[in-house]
């Protein structure tokens, strides 16, 4: 008995209607990289999509798969540097390419190690990170994204502002002049309640852009926009560093989202007008059950032209209109 081996996806659908995403989501990897003759390792998820015509019933899934590991061995394995999003555009076009597509779309997401010294004793910390990349590969060429995500701490202004009114009327009621309460605030950091936040920034080129965006730039970027970086591993001194730090710059999430953006203006000037910025924060509460966010999305001409002006844009270009082309 004969076994037909016709190729179901390539048949014609009942309804003629094309499909803007088909895809796979939640691909896993572990990915290798030789670096100084050793081996690093990075966690990675994938998801990968492509358009589909109105006249193809499905996309071959099982190429999804072979591309992301012909793509990985390729040209990955062996480099001195991961480049989230030089492996999402190589897997991007590749994908197009095998499915047959006009469009594909990739985004990955891998966690990886970084060491750096603590504040005060300088011991040696792994601390743990998360890096994106997101192409789109088009028929005019491929645009990517390169993003970062890190944790940090905040103090809340709001708070520290109501502690340090009842801390005055205490001292004024104690003898201390004006003078001598400035210089004790001078001194002494007034408390507050603090959050651990989720900073995420994600820098964008368009197509023919050949700039590279380093990851390190943009995690110290995120870092800094928070009143002080957090640390795995601390030794007491340590502690009351990143405390005082933290306690002498107190953030809203809503500064730190500004800081974020401010950090890609004055930090990245050999980006053009046309290339893309998300900015995320997330401050996990102490003081209350909920979470507070704050974002801001936009082309960096935008970004660029309402800082040294101060007026409002009157559109912010979403993420999803600067990768289909719409922005």
């Amino acid at each position: 008995m004969a076994v037909s081996l016709e190729d179901v996806q390539n048949q014609v659908p009942t309804l003629h209607v094309s499909l803007s995403r088909v895809g796979v989501t939640n691909v896993e990897k572990v990915i290798r990289i030789e670096s100084g003759g050793r081996e690093q390792l990075f966690y990675a998820k994938l998801d990968c999509f492509v358009d589909l015509g109105p006249r193809q019933k499905g996309a071959h899934m099982s190429r999804f798969e072979e591309v992301v590991n012909d793509a990985i061995g390729e040209v990955i394995l062996g480099e001195s540097a991961f480049r989230a999003e030089t492996l999402a555009q190589h897997i991007a076009e590749k994908v197009r390419d095998r499915q047959g597509a006009r469009r594909a779309e990739v985004q990955l997401e891998a966690r990886y190690p970084e060491y750096k010294p603590a504040p005060h004793s300088g011991i040696r910390t792994q601390e743990i990170y998360t890096l994106h990349g997101i192409a789109v590969a088009g028929a005019t060429g491929t645009k990517r994204l390169v993003g970062v995500t890190a944790q940090g701490m905040t103090a809340c202004p709001c708070a520290q502002t109501l502690v340090q009114s009842s801390s005055r009327e205490r001292l004024q009621a104690d003898g201390f002049s004006e003078r001598e309460i400035e210089r004790i605030f001078d001194a002494v950091p007034v408390a507050t309640h603090n959050q651990r936040g989720l900073g995420t920034l994600h820098v964008g080129c368009p197509e023919g852009c050949d700039i590279d965006i380093d990851a390190h730039r943009l995690l110290a970027i995120v870092e800094d926009s928070m009143s002080s970086e957090i640390y795995e591993l601390m030794k007491r001194s340590d502690e009351g560093a990143v405390v005082e730090k933290a306690h002498r710059r107190p953030r809203f999430v809503e500064d730190c989202v500004r800081e974020m953006i401010r950090g890609v203006v004055d930090g990245l000037p050999e980006l053009g007008d046309d290339s893309f910025v998300s900015a995320r924060q997330e401050n996990l509460e102490t003081i209350h059950q909920h979470n507070v966010v704050a974002d801001r999305n936009g082309l960096l001409g935008e970004l660029r032209r309402e800082l040294e002006s101060g007026e409002h844009s009157e559109r912010h270009v979403s993420l999803r209109d600067w990768l289909d082309g719409g922005a």
